[in-house]
């Protein structure tokens, strides 16, 4: 009988390489084991996401930057935030970005796709994911990935993202034409990291993305032959426990670091008086 392909998602097999438990706990548990609470840096990243891609949805006369400034506002989401003072002043730093942002797009430069579902399969793996953005730039297109991080990103970012380099084979796959750049957009710093890959940078992220398939089916023939679930799929502590959404169901976790606030991973706000750095 052929190999059944592992169904992968960037996602999933990043949860499985930062931490076995954490994967469990989101794909095999049931019911799910409890969550943490929200967290505002998502809810930032969430709000805008949406805004840019309803902003694309829009007719072209209609894609104006008053036009993501409100669906920013449409989308917006208190979750994570102190207060509703803290709330409301990083809405409108996100429409800042987003309107500066939006000012330096073609709104006739009719994307590929937006928020698009992309697949793939190697040898073992049944590869699919959502992409930000596709552009049609020449003969090839290219992957656009949004950021709203604390940090700029840099083009060892871009070159080192398993997502970007198994979404590069989707979009070959899915649309046949040419890909080879990754971008990521880091909307904060109005900034562009970018990497163009190769056959043998792809194929390196297959062949990691590949090893950590076959680790979580080893990981899951173990549970299913009857050992313990923790041993199965062990806990990696360290501080990242103090912000893992499974925080309140592992306790593992919860000695290894204490809790975060659920806004502490909001970029840093200028100080009182400074001019906000340019977007664009």
């Amino acid at each position: 009988m052929p190999r059944r392909l592992f169904p992968a998602t960037p996602s999933k097999l990043a949860s499985f390489a930062d931490c076995p438990r954490r994967y469990r706990y989101a794909y095999l548990d049931r019911p799910t084991p409890a969550r943490g609470p929200a967290w505002a840096h998502n809810s930032v990243g969430a709000a805008v996401h949406a805004a840019l891609r309803s902003w694309w949805e829009l007719p072209v006369p209609g894609r104006t930057t008053a036009a993501a400034r409100q669906l920013l506002y449409s989308a917006w989401s208190p979750a994570g935030f102190r207060d509703a003072e803290q709330a409301g002043r990083w809405r409108a730093r996100a429409a800042g970005w987003l309107t500066d942002y939006v000012a330096g797009l073609d709104p006739a430069d009719e994307p590929v796709g937006a928020e698009r579902q992309v697949a793939a399969t190697t040898e073992r793996l049944a590869l699919s994911g959502r992409v930000d953005r596709i552009d049609s730039r020449g003969d090839e297109l290219v992957v656009v990935d949004y950021k709203t991080g604390r940090s700029a990103c840099t083009d060892d970012d871009a070159r080192g993202s398993p997502a970007l380099a198994l979404y590069v084979l989707g979009v070959r796959r899915t649309l046949h034409r040419p890909c080879r750049r990754v971008e990521l957009h880091h909307l904060p710093s109005g900034t562009v990291a970018a990497f163009e890959h190769t056959d043998r940078s792809l194929a390196n992220h297959v062949r990691r993305a590949e090893d950590v398939a076959e680790d979580i089916g080893a990981a899951t023939a173990a549970l299913d032959a009857g050992e313990d679930a923790d041993a199965a799929f062990p806990a990696v502590p360290g501080r990242q426990c103090g912000w893992c959404d499974f925080r309140p169901s592992c306790p593992t976790g919860q000695a290894a670091a204490p809790p975060r606030e659920t806004w502490s991973f909001l970029p840093e706000e200028p100080a009182a008086g400074a001019q906000p750095p340019p977007a664009s």
